[in-house]
């Protein structure tokens, strides 16, 4: 410890290797060491003692829509960082649409890390776009940095981006997999989605049907297919369908290259608790049955599913209408991810080191973080979330950090309270109040 310029110490640190008290070294931006809880304080060093509060690595969100520049009043880099920052993250990858223009060409990216430059308070890193008229800018886009490239195979709901078929998709697929990059994709149906009962209003049981799981399904098996066909690593976004995981298990059975993540609002919301005309709810796909959560509870336990992350997707408070079928479909949960899904996994009896591990350890492999984000170990950077995990509070949307602060979890009694979150050996959050923005815009290399 004789370098250490930072002691941050607690009875409770979240390890790679377990929970257990100690003291945690850092020198600069890096942890150099994980100590003994009594280790001696070197001379010159600062002691943070946070006594019983946990201490785990940052969060790493690899699916938040900042939508800036274009779509700035739905969320930018200034606000989506700071809600970031206070709920525990910090890191988050960004998806290349609902910004304008979406980052889907290299001169695109580089207008969107100037926007986000002097405004991000977390590390930031990009996702590129795999649309049916760009596959020469796939391989210019991952040599510029982008971590994967996000594909919808059904309308994304901006016009900006549009959707592959199957043939667009193997030729992109084909393409991403000559230089082993990763496709990201939504993976539902179109021609499914057409097929089921399309109701306008304020009906959530209408909504659902709208959305069926086997539209999920049939998108997926497709993926599955061409990914074996081309060898190509492939992850799937936001899986809300249960019914999925076996046609998932059954292909990496049989060596596919194929990740999964699945959400928050996934694994603590429910169907039946959607009142009508409560588009804060509106996702796509659709929040889910109860009966359909435990089976993706029971997925992450089994490694089925690989990872947990928010889609961070607001918009402006006009577009969340009362009608299910025009409202804009997407969650803010940026700041209460952690919050959520610790309330939920203490309740059917997981533990914090759960929680990194889906949240922090494995988003950071996905996009090729693992070196330096998502666990508290020498040679990582020194970002950390310090959580009160006992101490509870009810979400007011008045006391978020987004833009628009419109939130499924209005009224929700949570537990876990982020005392203070660090960036790289700087506090950034405490209590409530932060430091002028810090981060790093990060690339793939």
């Amino acid at each position: 410890m004789s370098e250490a310029e930072l002691v941050l110490r607690s009875t409770r640190v979240v390890t790679p290797d377990g929970i257990r008290a100690a003291s945690v070294a850092v020198t600069g931006e890096k942890i150099t060491a994980v100590l003994p809880h009594d280790a001696p304080v070197p001379a010159g060093a600062r002691l943070e003692d946070v006594g019983d509060h946990v201490v785990l690595p940052g969060l790493v969100d690899t699916h938040v829509h900042v939508n800036d520049p274009g779509r700035t009043e739905w969320e930018g880099f200034w606000t989506a960082t700071r809600a970031a920052a206070a709920g525990g993250i910090t890191t988050l990858v960004d998806m290349p649409l609902n910004s304008i223009p979406p980052t889907t060409t290299v001169d695109h990216l580089r207008t969107k890390r100037a926007v986000a430059a002097d405004k991000a308070h977390i590390d930031v890193g990009f996702w590129g776009g795999a649309l049916p008229d760009n596959v020469k800018d796939l391989r210019p886009l991952h040599e510029a940095g982008v971590f994967g490239f996000k594909a919808f195979l059904s309308p994304s709901g901006v016009d900006e981006f549009p959707h592959l078929d199957q043939e667009q998709l193997a030729r992109s697929l084909a393409e991403i997999a000559a230089f082993d990059g990763l496709l990201i994709v939504h993976a539902e149906d179109p021609h499914h989605l057409a097929a089921a009962p399309q109701q306008g209003g304020p009906r959530y049981s209408h909504f659902l049907a709208s959305r069926p799981r086997d539209a999920e399904d049939t998108a997926i098996a497709a993926l599955l297919a061409q990914a074996k066909r081309f060898d190509a690593r492939v992850h799937v976004l936001h899986l809300s369908s249960s019914d999925a995981l076996p046609l998932i298990a059954e292909a990496r059975a049989d060596g596919v290259r194929v990740t999964v993540e699945t959400c928050p609002h996934y694994l603590t919301l429910t169907a039946e608790e959607v009142p009508d005309g409560a588009s804060e709810f509106k996702c796509c796909p659709p929040i889910r049955e109860a009966a359909n959560q435990d089976l993706l509870w029971q997925a992450l336990a089994d490694g089925t599913v690989d990872c947990v992350v928010t889609d961070h997707s607001p918009s402006t408070v006009d577009l969340k209408t009362d009608d299910f079928a025009t409202a804009w479909g997407g969650i803010a949960g940026l700041q209460l991810s952690l919050p959520a899904m610790w309330t939920a996994a203490r309740a059917r009896g997981l533990g914090l080191e759960d929680v990194v591990r889906w949240m922090s350890a494995r988003t950071a492999r996905l996009v090729g973080l693992d070196a330096r984000k998502g666990a508290v170990a020498p040679g990582h950077d020194a970002d950390f979330a310090v959580l009160a995990p006992d101490e509870t509070f009810t979400v007011d949307p008045a006391a978020l950090q987004h833009r628009n602060r419109v939130t499924a979890y209005a009224g929700k009694t949570l537990y876990g309270v982020v005392k203070s979150t660090w960036l790289r050996g700087t506090r950034i959050v405490a209590d409530g109040a932060f430091t002028e923005p810090k981060g790093q815009l990060l690339d793939r290399a």
